[in-house]
């Protein structure tokens, strides 16, 4: 059984938007929620958009091997996968959807090997990605700047997952995401 489509791609590349539209299409679809040490931004909630950590309780979940993969993202920011998140999806007989960076994707599709689907969302050029993070409004423009030089690197991973999505236009973006996704559950 197919078991996993994970998203990943640079900050402001669209991949949680295009996620959104598409939980729209698919029932069987259930989204992992990842863990983080930061700070919920402004709306974000515990549980549901991030399992929010202490810097404390992140590393006793390091300790315990509680996480499938884990990074710092940023220096003292870190996001990872619950084993537990994955065991509650799986044990629903939904198919996992994951929102992850490019590290966490590449170790992700490591783990679920055939079974899950690596989608890489491009954005169509470095500046529309500034422009897109400007936009969000809730980035300082030292954030800003570490994500576009984080993003230059993580672009050149787009060659390890399984398919590469450009989002020069949402509703296209999602389409030839949907179909690529339908193949992928059919076979």
């Amino acid at each position: 059984m197919k078991s996993a489509i994970l998203f990943s791609a640079p900050s402001g590349s669209g991949k949680t938007t295009i996620i959104k539209r598409l939980m729209q299409y698919f029932d069987c679809f259930e989204f992992s929620i990842s863990a983080t040490s930061r700070m919920p931004r402004t709306g974000e909630r515990d549980g549901v958009d991030y399992y929010f950590l202490t810097p404390e309780a992140f590393d006793e979940k390091v300790r315990q091997d509680a996480f499938l993969e884990w990074e710092e993202v940023y220096a003292g920011t870190r996001y990872g996968t619950l084993k537990s998140e994955i065991d509650r999806i799986c044990n629903m007989g939904k198919v996992v959807i994951f929102d992850v960076d490019v590290n966490g994707g590449i170790n992700i599709k490591k783990y679920f090997g055939d079974d899950a689907l690596a989608i890489f969302v491009m954005p169509p050029s470095i500046e529309v990605l500034e422009q897109r993070l400007r936009q969000r409004g809730t980035e300082s423009e030292e954030s800003i700047l570490k994500r576009l030089g984080r993003s230059a690197n993580e672009l050149k991973e787009a060659p390890k997952f399984d398919v590469t999505i450009v989002n020069d236009d949402l509703d296209r973006a999602v389409d030839q995401t949907r179909q690529v996704i339908e193949q992928f559950l059919s076979a």
